[in-house]
Parts: C-alpha cells; structure tokens; sequence
C-alpha cells in the first residue's frame, strides 16, 4: 500500500513517467480536452473531487518547477485562488507565468495528461511544469 496520499493507480502512474520540463494540467470540469491529449478524469459530481484537493495530492507526488496561470483567475477569484497564492508562496509551484485563458488552453495541447475534476467555478485551472528532486 502507498504511503502518499496519491491511491489513484493511473494519476500516480503518469507522475512517475513525467520528465523535466513535461506538463500536467489539472482543470476544472468544463476545462476542454484537445484531442490527443490523455485524460484522467476524476469528476464524479460537481464539485467531487475540488480543485484544490486534487492540487495537493498531486503536489505529494510531483516536483514543481513551475505553472502557467491564466490572468483570468487573477481577475475573477475563484476559491482555488487562495490556496494557489499559498502553495505559491510556500515554493511548491515555482515560478508562475501568466497567461490569456485561451494560451492556458492551447498549453493542454503538449500536456502529456490532463486531470479533470469535479471543480464547477470557473477559471480553477493550472498547468505544471515538472522539476526534478536533484
């Protein structure tokens, strides 16, 4: 049995293949999906699992280099903002770059997984950009 809070088998798998520099984007449920690109999707019901849930548990698993945030979350606030801001603060987002809504979405394009979530407020998405541990 893990250790780390990560149980999902296939969200854990794609971590571990994750490489310097790849991205991971977490979005919330109307966040789209381009075709190609895989997508582990989580949602059960609106609002299960929550963005930031799903942000933290990842965060167990995956070293951070960086994340793209569009401004459009900056501007409407929704209530991943705070908990982005302190992980942000804390170090275990790196460095962020800010980005139109529409740049965010054709960053999933080179994602090499998209996590979708039960999250129903908009602009609670996030792009990640891997980092290694040495």
């Amino acid at each position: 049995m893990k250790k780390t809070p990560l149980l999902n088998a296939e969200l854990s798998a794609a971590i571990a293949r994750l490489g310097h520099g790849d991205v991971i984007v977490i979005g919330d449920a109307g966040m789209p999906i381009p075709p190609g690109t895989p997508c582990i999707d989580l949602a059960l019901t609106a609002g299960v699992p929550d963005f930031v849930t799903t942000l933290k548990v990842v965060l167990s698993e995956m070293q951070v280099q960086g994340h793209l945030l569009a401004r459009e979350t900056l501007e409407v606030a929704p209530l991943a903002l705070e908990a982005i801001e302190a992980l942000t603060a804390a170090g275990d987002l790196g460095e962020r770059q800010l980005v139109s809504h529409d740049e965010l979405k054709a960053a999933c394009r080179t994602a090499r997984v998209q996590i979708r979530t039960g999250e129903c407020r908009p602009y609670s998405n996030i792009a990640l950009i891997a980092g290694v541990t040495f």
